[in-house]
């Protein structure tokens, strides 16, 4: 009797570990005039298991479809709002009332990200971020959701001065006054750095010195060696050196969310359908795993971007780094994504970055894997087996 009990639980135990979530994500831009509505994103995103996104701005739509979807949001205040919320205690307490408060009953925020790709070198909105953080936190702890909901901002690698050998990796002289201050804040409230990491623009930026199949993950004889470390894949090396630049600056323990990271199909030198979904394909099964720096530890992961935004530029790839075209149809045919075949089909009936824009930057995006049909169905044969010995043996 124990032993049938015990096959019972182990196949029940099967039937439901294969539909659990990785820790990947996908950003929601709207750089674009022909993007279904904000209701139908949500059915997508949900249809298709998605179960984490990333937007650039407080968009009312968005949060009102977003209530009771069970989706973490990461959502962002735009660059050009910094300097008002860092001089106004009161601007970030509207801010928060408007944009968190008044969903937190049905929304599930996961990070308040202020600014996107903040360059210290050129925009004023960098003298600002800092305080920005701190009013906004203090608004979040007079509603004692400052636990719950951890404030960051998102930078790009270009604020590193050096990243090869990884073990080298710092930050620029001209960076180093703008991202310590942050670095503190983070590590003094326990928020981790969201980073927006391309290996596509260093191959394109290289291609005589980094091989196309090591910016894919592809690679069986490039590598890495520095120190300790062995990296196979230039995702691995860059993130890398991030680790090593914030150790420099007393962030040796910050956790880091790579918030934007992805492929375009189109639009340039080696921007196709087929590397994009290699790229997509092994980057969700990487992270799932960890890193060198950080092994046996998922790391969390925004894919760049939901939709094809034909508002972006001005390079031409940056309108071809979406996973679904604006008709809601899936380009990639990746394994690990739940529906892939029949992803839009809960919402047929619809009409129909990589820029550094803070309303929608290098976005991300969120994957999960699923039970196949076939291990489902062995699964039910199994568990109906099972309960068909236990009437047999009762009576």
């Amino acid at each position: 009797m124990f032993i049938l009990l015990l096959l019972l639980l182990v196949f029940t135990g099967l039937e439901t570990t294969g539909t659990e979530a990785f820790s990947v994500g996908v950003c929601y831009g709207r750089v674009a005039n022909n993007l279904p509505p904000a209701e139908e994103v949500i059915d997508l995103y949900k249809t298709n298991r998605i179960e984490r996104m990333r937007i650039y701005d407080p968009d009312q739509p968005t949060l009102e479809a977003l209530r009771g979807s069970n989706i973490e949001l990461v959502i962002g205040v735009r660059n050009e709002d910094i300097q008002s919320i860092a001089n106004s205690v009161s601007l970030a307490t509207n801010w928060v009332q408007n944009n968190v408060l008044k969903y937190s009953q049905d929304v599930k925020f996961r990070y308040i990200v202020v600014g996107n790709e903040i360059d210290p070198n050129n925009d004023q909105a960098s003298n600002f971020v800092v305080l920005a953080m701190q009013n906004i936190y203090t608004s979040l702890a007079s509603a004692k959701l400052q636990n719950q909901i951890k404030i960051s901002t998102a930078i790009q690698m270009n604020l590193l001065g050096s990243s090869y050998p990884p073990s080298t990796g710092a930050f620029s002289d001209s960076s180093i006054s703008f991202i310590t201050p942050i670095v503190n804040f983070l590590v003094e409230n326990e928020a981790p750095l969201l980073v927006n990491m391309y290996t596509y623009f260093s191959y394109i930026s290289d291609p005589n010195n980094v091989d196309l199949s090591f910016a894919l993950f592809n690679s069986q004889t490039d590598r890495a060696i520095d120190g300790k470390y062995e990296y196979r894949n230039l995702f691995d090396a860059s993130l890398g050196a991030i680790y090593a630049a914030l150790e420099k600056v007393g962030g040796a323990t910050l956790e880091v969310v790579v918030s934007e990271s992805g492929w375009p199909s189109d639009g340039g030198v080696a921007a196709t359908v087929e590397n994009a979904q290699i790229y997509y394909e092994n980057l969700f099964n990487h992270v799932s795993s960890g890193t060198p720096n950080r092994p046996n530890q998922a790391l969390e992961t925004y894919l760049f971007a939901m939709f094809d935004e034909n508002q972006k530029g001005p390079a031409e790839t940056e309108r071809h780094f979406g996973l679904f075209t604006p008709n809601k149809q899936l380009k990639y045919q990746i394994t690990q994504m739940h529906g892939s075949s029949n992803s839009t089909s809960s919402s047929s009936s619809s009409q129909s970055g990589p820029g550094s824009s803070s309303q929608s930057g290098q976005g991300g995006i969120t994957y999960f894997t699923s039970s196949s049909s076939s291990s489902r169905q062995s699964g039910g044969v199994i568990i109906y087996f099972c309960i068909s010995l236990l009437f047999i043996f009762f009576i």
